[in-house]
């Protein structure tokens, strides 16, 4: 995360559940209350995906709490949100999700320099042995970096 940027939320699931091929930022199309509710970190990206339809990306499935002051003027927490990118890249992008088995998963809300941004990431889902693999790998990078820190610090 680069400075300048304050974290909303971040989908630790995508991480587990898909293999991230391209990053890409987005803008977000935002009502009022909502960007109350992202300020108080009201998000959550559960089941979340991304879309195009009619040449437009969407941000689907992502839950912004309503605001608690916000009475009347309260949105739907789970509404389809418009994803402000260029045309191309969303042309782009609609070719690759659709070319074979890849999804477009949210994977951060931030704002930037007060801005909010959404990160998606075109992914490839992994198989339970894929993610068997990768939790081995992590539990042995973890006993690897236990074991050196031990050695530079005597206590082995």
């Amino acid at each position: 995360m680069s400075e300048g940027e304050k974290l909303i939320a971040s989908n630790r699931r995508a991480r587990h559940d898909y293999e991230i091929l391209e990053r890409f930022e987005a803008g977000i199309a935002l009502q009022g209350t909502e960007v109350k509710s992202l300020r108080n970190g009201k998000l959550s990206f559960k089941d979340s995906y991304a879309d195009v339809r009619n040449g437009e990306m969407y941000l689907r499935g992502a839950n912004i709490s309503p605001y608690e002051q916000g009475n009347v003027f309260n949105h739907d927490p789970e509404r389809p949100r418009k994803l402000l990118m260029h045309k191309g890249e969303i042309t782009r992008l609609k070719s690759k999700s659709e070319e074979g088995g890849l999804t477009l998963v949210p994977l951060r809300m931030y704002f930037k320099r007060g801005i909010a941004k959404v990160e998606i990431a075109l992914c490839r889902g992994k198989h339970k042995g894929d993610k068997r693999d990768t939790l081995r790998e992590r539990v042995a990078q973890r006993e690897t970096d236990r074991y050196l820190k031990g050695v530079k610090t005597g206590k082995v």
